[in-house]
């Protein structure tokens, strides 16, 4: 079989998903990690100290363009095994009980997927783009203040609860996508399973939590 078949497959498109998931994964734990740094609450220090590194850093920013693949690799490939699995079950037979199967969030990646595409379109417009076109019209020498951005949009109450809605739709689809990665890749087995199902759940609440009480933290006040 030719690598191009190989990725028309069904078996090909899972470990190409598996493959940039685990990608995307790294890429939440060093996000979230630097994030975080906001609850050190000293008025934003060390988060635009490392934020800024993130920003400007070449090796960091040629990732950047990896980074931007991956996600665009990873939401084509998914709609792709969304709608092949959905062809490939027309008809749904009224004495097939799906909830006996699956979970509702393994049968919804599709949909969680969704939300999760809008919500970082929504995301990258409130920081990623603007930090960006204010690097492109200094010729790369000054940045937004993403902290004082941060501050800012997160005073509506409204993007707030967006954001709140984006990471609860973020910890559905990493319950599921974190264990099928592993899984897709073969990496799977009886000794170790248990294991990647305990890490997959902890990081599926720790990492959407932590995106989601920065928002609601600086909303409330107690980051300034």
């Amino acid at each position: 079989m030719t690598n191009s078949a190989i990725f028309k497959s069904s078996v090909g498109k899972k470990a190409l998903m598996g493959v940039t998931g685990l990608f995307l994964i790294t890429f939440l734990v060093i996000h979230c990690s630097i994030n975080a740094m906001i609850f050190l609450n000293d008025g934003g220090e060390t988060f635009k100290k490392w934020g800024s590194f993130m920003g400007t850093n070449p090796i960091i920013r040629t990732m950047e363009i990896v980074l931007v693949a991956g996600f665009l690799v990873h939401i084509v490939d998914g709609l792709l095994l969304w709608k092949q699995n959905r062809d490939a079950r027309p008809v749904k037979y009224a004495m097939n009980s799906a909830n006996a199967n699956s979970t509702w969030y393994s049968r919804s990646m599709g949909l969680l997927g969704t939300l999760l595409l809008i919500f970082l379109v929504i995301h990258t417009a409130h920081f990623w783009i603007p930090n960006r076109m204010q690097q492109g019209l200094t010729h790369w020498h000054n940045e937004i203040d993403l902290y004082g951005k941060m501050l800012e949009v997160f005073q509506n109450p409204v993007i707030v609860a967006i954001y709140i809605f984006g990471c609860v739709s973020l910890f559905w689809h990493l319950l599921h996508g974190f264990k099928s990665a592993f899984q897709s890749l073969g990496l799977n087995h009886t000794k170790y399973n248990s294991a990647i199902g305990w890490a997959g759940t902890a990081f599926s609440i720790v990492v959407p939590a932590i995106f989601a009480l920065m928002p609601v933290s600086i909303y409330l006040g107690w980051i300034k």
